[in-house]
């Protein structure tokens, strides 16, 4: 179980560090009306803040994953009670941080696909189509990423409450 929680978190760092590259070196310029114009990720406040959530995501799965291994190898289940605390519910802040990020860049990204005639807010997809394609992509990777969180998140609850009785409510199992 603890080789499948490493193969995760080496996942979620690949799939994290993939996602914030990809939105943050997607770029495309084009020529619009004599004007030279560059989408780039910071033309969207959510994007730009998706990219460094996915950057304080994946540092944290990789610090974890440097924690992780020596963790299993040095310490007994007895002494890190409070420490195994932490890490789920920093695991499951991490996912909720990515999954909101995700989110709200996803929901920007769909109204600059669809634009908005009621704020006179034009369509920039059908302008800077490869651009678009790149960011739907770092989307579909976010979204992938959180779910391979999750899933790590699952180990560590499961590593937690291992730990408790199944007859005493909130009582740790006697050796």
């Amino acid at each position: 179980m603890a080789k499948a929680q490493l193969i995760l978190r080496v996942l979620a760092v690949s799939l994290l560090v993939f996602t914030a590259s990809l939105v943050g070196f997607s770029t495309e310029t084009k020529e619009v009306l004599l004007v030279r114009k560059k989408a780039t990720f910071r033309d969207l406040n959510s994007l730009y803040v998706s990219v460094y959530v996915y950057s304080v995501a994946a540092g944290y799965n990789l610090l974890r994953l440097c924690n992780l291994s020596a963790w299993f190898e040095r310490n007994s289940k007895w002494t890190n009670v409070g420490l195994v605390w932490a890490g789920l519910l920093l695991d499951q802040l991490a996912i909720y941080f990515t999954f909101g990020a995700n989110t709200a860049a996803l929901q920007a990204s769909i109204l600059a696909v669809t634009g908005q005639n009621e704020f006179q807010w034009m369509k920039l997809c059908n302008r800077f189509t490869r651009f678009c394609i790149q960011i739907g992509g770092a989307m579909i990777c976010g979204y992938i990423a959180c779910i391979v969180m999750i899933l790590v998140t699952s180990f560590s609850a499961f590593n937690l409450f291992r730990l408790y009785s199944p007859k005493r409510f909130l009582l740790l199992k006697v050796i």
